[in-house]
């Protein structure tokens, strides 16, 4: 495998677990180091001990914009820099239809899945901004183009993710540093644990190639659009669905 990440650091939340995972575990086979940013610090552990020295940790909020900057600041003193930011942290929330759905659950799934991509690019481009170089991946959703029926939160929070991911990308094309997203399909990971049967089985009946992804076919799209190879595509979304997507 290519040394694409040798000497770079990427920062990743939800890292710990799923497709933050993969991306970690790849980036530090490609020589990278891997600074995870997720709630549970047990998971935490656990994935330094499996991937060795170059993986770190900090158990964090991704919606506690002080705790990211905190965060962020000590990555750079340790590191040098932050090279990558992956956005990957997110929840399900509960299936109901938009009439039944609880509010507090709402404003979970949003504050979640889209305050908490906001707080990570909060945090993060500025020290990208001071070294004119970076790349950042966030993670959305094929239920963020199309929406799926009794996930409305979901659905909403991975759309704002689109459209935040556009707009950042706008701002900051005028330097070296890129902001893509890519919205998968579902891909069978612990997060299937939120969700109901009848929802799981209503996403496989979607995708045309009739299974469901693999992080590791995630985390090669994500490992791209980190690397240096990506350099002429910013504020773009990248389709990874088994032949779901319809635009």
């Amino acid at each position: 495998m290519e040394n694409r990440f040798e000497g770079k650091t990427a920062v990743i939340t939800g890292g710990a677990a799923g497709i933050g995972l993969a991306a970690a575990t790849r980036i530090i086979a490609e020589g990278g180091n891997a600074i995870l940013w997720d709630r549970s610090r047990e998971a935490i552990v656990a994935a330094a001990q499996d991937l060795g020295p170059s993986c770190s940790g900090v158990s964090l909020d991704v919606t506690d914009l002080r705790a990211l900057e905190r965060a962020a600041a000590e990555a750079v003193r340790e590191h040098g820099a932050i090279d990558v930011l992956i956005a990957s942290a997110g929840i399900t929330g509960p299936n109901a239809p938009t009439w039944d759905y609880p509010l507090d659950a709402w404003r979970q799934v949003i504050e979640v899945n889209l305050t908490g991509v906001f707080c990570a690019c909060k945090a993060v481009v500025p020290h990208m901004r001071a070294r004119n170089a970076g790349r950042i991946v966030n993670i959305a959703s094929i239920a963020g183009k199309e929406g799926n029926p009794n996930a409305p939160a979901y659905s909403a929070s991975k759309a704002g993710v689109i459209g935040l991911t556009k707009s950042l990308g706008k701002e900051l094309a005028g330097t070296p540093i890129t902001v893509n997203c890519i919205t998968p399909a579902a891909v069978r990971t612990a997060i299937f644990e939120q969700m109901s049967q009848q929802h799981i089985d209503y996403m496989l009946s979607k995708i045309p190639m009739n299974r469901f992804g693999t992080v590791e076919e995630i985390a090669a799209l994500i490992c791209f659009l980190a690397s240096d190879e990506a350099s002429f595509s910013t504020g773009a979304v990248f389709d990874i669905s088994g032949g779901r997507a319809t635009y």
